[in-house]
């Protein structure tokens, strides 16, 4: 088993439509934990907006900070959740407190699929809205907003989003990201990767490759060796079994270790 002595605890932070449980996380906070890791989850909403949802990971980075008695966290963060934490850090000030961000399946510049949803008039109808409350109340979140969260990722908003949260000059910010290399890679994305595909390339059934990238270093989680790939999903390890010859938990180890040798 890989050892790995990191500074700072690590909060996992999710997306839209997960939550922090193993269904979700599959085996990856038990994989990090045996490498050695202090290991939190994020505690936010599944439909929060990137406002809510920062000043919820705020108090869970407070939590950790007085419960292991240590000056910074680094944060890793699948989807929106990257986003989440990026205003945590810029907007709310938490710079001081965050030593580094990893990012996965992040759109840092937009959602192409959100941008062909966002005006779609059946999405707002009094039944369709019904259908929306139903659903957050089965996820229990506190503060759920969907609809707002369908304008934050629009293509256009996301690019006064990076104007007003630029990266932090104290923080370490990296990313990575999956793609499916064809639409049987994972059915539930077929159809959307197909789409995103027309209007950006290559993508992981949710968000483009192009959208993906931020600071200083991108990773792209693949086996080039094979003609499958991995979905927005199964990054997160739902499946909990090797996807497309990669072992997933793994490669959270794997970024665990180059923080660690970046003396986080």
């Amino acid at each position: 088993m890989i050892k790995v002595t990191l500074k700072y605890p690590i909060i996992l932070v999710h997306g839209i439509a997960a939550k922090d449980s193993n269904l979700f996380w599959g085996r990856i906070p038990k994989r990090l934990e045996e490498a050695g890791i202090q290991v939190f989850r994020g505690n936010t909403d599944s439909w929060g907006s990137i406002e809510s949802n920062a000043l919820s990971l705020k108090k869970t980075v407070d939590y950790v900070l007085n419960t292991c008695q240590t000056e910074k966290v680094n944060l890793i963060a699948h989807s929106k959740g990257g986003l989440d934490s990026r205003y945590l850090i810029s907007t709310l000030g938490y710079h001081t407190k965050i030593a580094s961000l990893t990012t996965i399946s992040t759109p840092h510049h937009g959602a192409e699929i959100v941008d062909s949803l966002f005006n779609r008039k059946p999405l707002y109808t009094p039944f369709a809205r019904k259908i929306v409350d139903i659903v957050m109340k089965l996820y229990g979140d506190k503060s759920p907003d969907p609809y707002k969260i369908l304008s934050e990722l629009r293509t256009e908003n996301m690019i006064h989003f990076n104007q007003q949260n630029p990266n932090h000059k104290d923080v370490y910010y990296c990313s990575y990201h999956s793609i499916m290399k064809n639409a049987l890679d994972d059915l539930s994305y077929s159809l959307s990767y197909l789409y995103i595909h027309r209007q950006a390339g290559d993508n992981d059934g949710i968000v483009s490759l192009r959208s993906s990238q931020w600071g200083k270093e991108f990773t792209l989680i693949q086996n080039s060796h094979t003609r499958n790939g991995i979905s927005h999903a199964e990054i997160l390890d739902i499946k909990r079994q090797t996807i497309s010859g990669v072992d997933i938990p793994m490669e959270y180890v794997k970024m665990a270790q180059k923080l660690a040798e970046k003396g986080f």
